[in-house]
């Protein structure tokens, strides 16, 4: 009868993909009869916790929506005028419901394999030409992680333009929204650059300041014309970032028309939600001259193999990899979804209905103006879009913030005597209504003139000098779905261009592509979580209180550590804030003079990027034949830098995929030559609940919540990467310059919003309850069976590239791809490309050993997906055999003419020794359920040699 009437969830079982019978089939081909035994098999005994987890118990779906429902009435819908880069949007139902609730478009991987990824890759070319559109830039890239970060990345871009003058300086416009400048003067103190903070009127220009920024219109409104500021500071050689709020440029002059070199901002107010702080779209856009020196990814057009047009990342793709720490910047995380939402806003307005939109605020300001006016308050605006600055006496301010507390209003306080007043897309004149009365029964004066009278004679023309004459958003796509019958067309063709989790397994290594569960995804959508603006009272967010206060315990808990910070919003961002964090305690120790950063040739290429951003110089500390750390060259390089080092970067299982033996041995060494242990997150997944990060004896770890906790990819973005950090370093952990966060000598913030993309962390909330202890730790073991279980059935036709001790993996396996060169001409981008044919996403190719493929199978996926995958994989090496025993045509077979389209295939001329069958059905499931590729193999040369970033 107990068992009947038990509640107790059973998550943990839809969310693992095999289930107990093949989970015993599988350990039965290892050679196990248990998952404990097998487990102690692979993960060293003496990194294994023997703490057990201390987590409230997995709750069912149903107990958890309705818990989370009550912590998320404990947020007030308080209406935010508050402004300063945030602002409450609409987002059409049409683009809330078929992308951003859609698993469709938020499961997708980042676009590496462009030919199965042109729905995303059209979307964020859209993106791409709405902002070159709406700045009057000649390039904008593929999207950053938020305004205040993509003003840093300028800056940065900027100084090495310039040739990274020594002593060479920065300004910065005082008008600047207060979290930008914080942001940028962290950014800068670490990599040598001079902070100039002051008025933009009043700067002299040298040549040893190598750009500005000014932000357009002014934090506090202002709309100024620098026009003649730009002209000074070229004349010295400096160059000009302008930060732009992007709607107000459908009626302001751009910033590429005023001469700007760099124009940066987010696309937040293009229908996402407020989301307290995040995630959001950034944009960057620039001058073609500067494309190469540009931050972030960048999609661009080229053909195919067909020579039809095709999209794909172009330039400096993935140069982390690349370039390590000579990159130009650490961004991996872009914010992909929010990028293709806001240019979707784009899309279904169109340049009139974005038009509209913004003359619609300018009106309403300017009524609002009046009214405050008509009440005897001076506005110290003399040009305005949005935003106004009301100044008053201090006992008629504190009144007015008094009265706007009670009636369920919010302002900015820009000082004891101003309150500064943002409208917004969803501002009403029920709104501006409000307001007045607010304002009146502050300084006790009566309105008495109606919002007609208010308005009358009030118009949306601008002065010559500031009004836009240019036209925008004039290609086709911005005018062709303006019905919601149209719109969704769209959208749905441009979903069925691309493979996500909905079609098949992703098997990526290192990127753990794992169910997001829908239950983890309902409550972002919440109002009581998206419509909070992140600079709102604290005492407005006690929901989100109560949730970042439980997110952070469990995070702690489950890595060992004693505080989290959830700031950083991407996972290089948690790198750079944990080597932050690290620096800043050893220079309070008086140990500024410890600089140098150890990193494993194996590492990430965002480990030597950050590293570099942090002020650090790199040393590369080289592997063994089996793929660990070699101990006896970190001693070496420890000891010969015994007084400068600072930091050793390790990923722990390592990048090659296995468990160190030696972990603990490496972390000894640092911490007894005086450094720090930084261990980078990225493959946590296979040690939640069976190791502890800081007992293994890390000081600082970041956490890819976007991968380990189930928040999804999105195509490229949203990432979240919080750190956790043991005691000694608590007191460093990033603060914000509005709202108080971090420890009590808190780095200087390192994004815009105090807790990052806050928007998404009920996810992660969600998946630790439902899940609980043991269910973590079941997905962990679980993820580690099934890559050794890939393992064990491919080593046969592919040689793994490294194993552990005992001859096992940890989450994920390297195959070697890289003698069928030579035996069949044939290289990992062939095989790539034929596993599209069979209806795969490619796993990681030629990272981090070229020629390789690296694949984690993550412990959602089922074993009949995975037994699907390793036939595919099978049967690939037989066409590989074909060619090498002469059967199949070196140069024109199905490996290097894939992926095959239906456009191919039918046809009439074939010009292929195989069959049309052998091509687009290589397997029995691809006749039942088939993803075909909308374009063929890329031409990825002709996309460089003319680079076209923009709808044409």
């Amino acid at each position: 009868m107990n068992k009947i009437i038990d509640n107790k969830s059973d998550f943990t079982a839809r969310h693992i993909g095999p289930r107990d019978k093949d989970i015993d089939e599988m350990l039965g081909l290892m050679g196990f009869s248990d998952l404990e035994s097998f487990i102690n098999s692979v993960v060293p005994q003496d990194i294994q916790t023997k703490k057990p987890i201390s987590l409230p118990s997995a709750r069912t779906e149903k107990e958890l929506l309705d818990d989370l429902r009550k912590i998320a009435g404990h947020n007030a819908l308080v209406r935010s005028f508050i402004g300063m880069g945030y602002h409450e949007a609409v987002m059409p139902s049409v683009i809330q419901r078929n992308i951003l609730e859609n698993p469709g478009w938020y499961t997708q991987y980042t676009p590496y394999q462009a030919e199965i990824s042109q729905g995303r890759l059209e979307a964020l070319l859209n993106f791409q030409t709405m902002v070159s559109d709406l700045t009057g830039m000649e390039i904008a890239n593929a999207s950053l992680l938020d305004e205040a970060t993509a003003a840093a990345e300028a800056m940065a871009m900027c100084y090495s333009i310039k040739g990274r003058p020594s002593g060479g300086g920065f300004f910065i416009s005082e008008e600047c929204h207060p979290q930008t400048i914080a942001v940028i003067q962290g950014r800068a103190q670490h990599i040598g650059v001079r902070i100039i903070l002051g008025r933009h009127d009043d700067v002299s220009f040298s040549p040893e300041i190598f750009g500005a920024l000014v932000q357009y219109p002014s934090s506090c409104g202002e709309v100024y014309d620098y026009s003649d500021f730009i002209q000074k500071a070229h004349k010295t050689g400096s160059l000009i970032v302008v930060s732009a709020d992007l709607l107000s440029l459908a009626l302001l002059k751009p910033p590429g028309e005023i001469g700007a070199d760099v124009c940066v901002g987010s696309t937040q107010r293009f229908g996402l939600p407020l989301a307290y702080g995040g995630p959001h779209a950034a944009y960057f856009a620039t001058k073609e001259a500067f494309k190469r020196q540009a931050p972030g990814r960048i999609i661009g057009l080229s053909i195919d193999s067909e020579g039809k047009a095709a999209a794909r990342l172009a330039l400096q793709t993935r140069e982390q990899h690349i370039r390590r720490e000579k990159a130009t910047s650490n961004i991996c995380t872009s914010q992909v979804l929010l990028a293709v939402l806001s240019s979707m806003y784009a899309v279904y307005h169109g340049p009139h209905g974005i038009k509209r939109i913004a003359e619609r605020v300018l009106f309403l300001t300017r009524v609002l103006n009046s009214g405050l006016a008509h009440l005897g308050f001076r506005v110290t605006n003399e040009n305005f879009f949005d935003t106004l600055s009301v100044e008053s006496t201090k006992n008629i301010c504190d009144k007015v913030f008094l009265v706007a507390e009670k009636s369920g209003v919010n302002f900015r306080k820009i000082n004891s005597t101003a309150i500064g007043i943002s409208l917004d897309e969803a501002t009403s004149l029920c709104d501006i209504e409000k307001i007045l009365e607010i304002f009146s029964e502050g300084c006790g004066r009566k309105i008495t003139k109606s919002l007609n009278d208010l308005s009358f004679g009030l118009t949306t023309e601008l002065k010559s000098i500031f009004k836009r004459e240019s036209k925008y958003l004039t290609h086709k796509v911005f005018n062709s779905y303006h019905s919601e019958t149209e719109m969704l067309r769209y959208l749905r063709r441009l979903e069925a261009k691309d493979l996500s989790l909905t079609t098949s397994m992703i098997p990526l290594g290192s990127c753990t592509m794992k169910l997001s569960a829908t239950t983890e995804m309902y409550p972002i959508s919440w109002p009581e979580f998206s419509k909070l603006h992140p600079f709102a009272p604290v005492e407005q967010a006690k929901g989100y209180g109560i949730l970042f206060h439980e997110l952070e315990k469990s995070l702690a808990e489950l890595t060992g550590f004693s505080a989290v910070s959830l700031q950083p919003n991407a996972g290089s961002q948690g790198e750079y804030s944990g080597l932050l964090v690290i620096k800043k305690y050893l220079e309070n120790k008086g140990e500024s003079c410890r600089n140098v950063c150890l990193i494993p040739r194996s590492a990430h290429g965002t480990n030597p990027a950050s590293a570099v951003m942090a002020g650090l110089g790199v040393v590369t500390v080289d592997c063994d034949q089996l793929g660990n750390i070699d101990i006896e060259d970190l001693k070496k390089k420890a000891l010969k830098f015994k007084n400068q080092l600072a930091v050793m970067m390790v990923t722990y299982p390592s990048t090659h995929g296995v468990f160190e033996e030696k972990i603990k041995e490496i972390c000894r060494v640092i911490h007894e030559c005086g450094g720090q242990v930084y261990m980078d997150g990225a493959n946590l997944n296979a040690q939640i609940g069976l190791c502890r990060p800081a007992e293994i004896g890390a000081d600082v770890c970041h956490i890819n919540l976007h991968k380990t906790f189930s928040i999804p990819h999105g195509g490229g973005g949203p990432g979240v990467g919080p750190i956790a950090v043991k005691s000694h370093l608590v007191d460093f952990l990033p603060s914000h310059p509005v709202i108080k966060v971090g420890g009590i000598s808190g780095v200087l913030p390192v994004s815009a919003a105090p807790w990052g993309s806050a928007g998404v962390l009920p996810i992660a909330w969600m998946y630790i309850l439902l899940m609980g202890a043991e269910g973590l730790k079941k997905a962990s073991m679980v993820a580690i069976l099934n890559a050794n279980y890939i393992a064990k059935k491919l080593t046969a036709h592919y040689p793994l590239v490294y194993k552990g001790i005992n001859g096992f993996i940890a989450h994920e396996c390297i195959l070697d791809v890289r003698r069928f060169k030579e035996s069949a001409g044939v290289e990992v981008e062939d095989v790539a490309k034929r596993l599209m044919d069979y209806g795969f996403h490619a796993p990681t190719i030629s990272f981090p050993v070229p020629g390789t493929m690296m694949i984690e199978p993550t412990e959602s996926e089922s074993k009949a997906e995975i037994d699907r995958f390793c036939e595919a994989m099978i049967s690939i090496r037989e066409e590989i055999a074909e060619i090498e025993n002469g059967k199949a045509d070196r140069n024109n077979n199905v490996l290097k003419n894939a992926p095959h389209t239906a456009e191919r295939i039918a046809k009439t001329e074939w010009p292929h020794p195989y069959s049309r069958e052998k091509a687009a059905f290589p397997s029995k499931d691809t006749r039942t359920s088939k993803f075909w590729p909308p374009v063929g193999r890329i031409n990825n040369v002709v996309g460089d040699r003319q680079l076209i970033c923009r709808c044409i």
